[in-house]
């Protein structure tokens, strides 16, 4: 979900396992609506446990985000710059969402909005616009939005660690920090996965395995830590994870060279839009379906339909956001926040 600012850190595999990644919880969601909404046609158990699975394609999010942030922090030597680039990157996709969320979902009946007073609506609005429903146990608005608030704990965390230990270099001041970190993984252990990305930031190792043995080498290993992280614990996918990562941070390993292909580049590119904003794209969809299985529409049928036209639908509302709030809207902002908070102009760079 991370973009790096600087050209020099770009690497094709990696935004390819972004897009995986998105493609991965767009799928469970092509499943998810319709099956909470009641026009899901009965399915095999197998199929719907598989599908279900791709909503660990967050974990690769947070991999690539251990991997990246400790290099961009380094690239900035200024915290405030840092933040700035991240609230940039993250901030104005999900706070238009979220002041669309807000605004339209209890004119158009959404469930989130039923039932709740002035006052619940105010906390709730205020509560997920800090990124703070998880950690407080209240509702979430935004249905992926929940990764954020890992993304920004990890953020304020490596920070502080990095300031104690870069600039100060004093590794007991960042103890109760480090400890704070490891508190957050016993307590929601999926987090461990920023340790895989942020260690092979720090070591040279790359697993190089070429061809379609790599890619097949890839695949298992990803199908293995969706599985272990599903079925057995989630510290248990760390080690296919963190095999998968090597393979895909080697230029020339077959998974490397697959993720590199024009779709998975543009996926990767427009994913942290695709991530946030399809959940809004499928809701129309999702409504049209309930009214048409009452007046008696094959479900299948409904299914196809909403599957075919819900991806397509997703990467539009995903391309749109990412052309206009992540490119253009940004292009706006960067010069003018950083003259207000630095005092200086410069031209942002962008990779997309």
């Amino acid at each position: 979900m991370v973009v790096s600012g600087d050209s020099r850190n770009f690497v094709e595999a990696i935004q390819g396992l972004r897009g995986v990644a998105a493609l991965s919880v767009l799928i469970v969601h092509l499943q998810d609506m319709p099956l909470l909404a009641g026009f899901l046609p009965p399915i095999w158990p197998w199929l719907e446990a598989t599908v279900n699975m791709g909503g660990h394609g967050v974990e690769l999010f947070f991999m690539i985000s251990g991997f990246l942030i400790p290099a961009s922090l380094m690239r900035h030597r200024s915290v405030g710059k840092f933040f700035l680039d991240r609230a940039l990157r993250i901030l104005p996709v999900f706070v238009i969402l979220h002041l669309i969320l807000f605004t339209a979902g209890p004119l158009v009946g959404y469930k989130f909005f039923k039932g709740i007073d002035l006052p619940t609506y105010l906390k709730l609005f205020l509560v997920n616009l800090a990124f703070l429903p998880d950690a407080l146990g209240l509702p979430i608005g935004q249905q992926n939005a929940w990764t954020l608030s890992y993304e920004w704990a990890f953020y304020i965390l490596f920070a502080l660690v990095f300031v104690t230990v870069v600039r100060r270099k004093n590794w007991l001041l960042a103890a109760p920090f480090i400890l704070l970190g490891l508190a957050g993984i016993a307590f929601r252990p999926i987090a461990a996965f920023f340790l895989v990305g942020l260690l092979f930031s720090l070591v040279s190792l790359r697993i190089r395995v070429v061809g379609w043995p790599g890619l097949l080498a890839g695949i298992l290993c990803g199908a293995a830590m969706y599985v272990s992280i599903e079925y057995v614990h989630p510290l248990v996918g760390l080690l296919p994870g963190a095999l998968l990562f090597g393979m895909v941070l080697a230029p020339d390993s077959g998974v490397a060279v697959a993720l590199s292909g024009k779709f998975l580049q543009f996926l990767g590119k427009i994913s942290y839009s695709l991530y946030l904003v399809h959940p809004f794209a499928l809701f129309p969809l999702q409504v049209i379906g309930v009214k048409l299985a009452a007046h008696g529409v094959n479900l299948w049928l409904l299914w196809a339909g909403f599957a075919g036209l819900g991806l397509i639908a997703a990467l539009i509302a995903g391309t749109v956001s990412y052309e206009l709030i992540e490119v253009r809207l940004r292009r706006l902002l960067d010069p003018a926040l950083r003259g207000l908070f630095f005092g200086v102009r410069r031209e942002a760079r962008y990779v997309a």
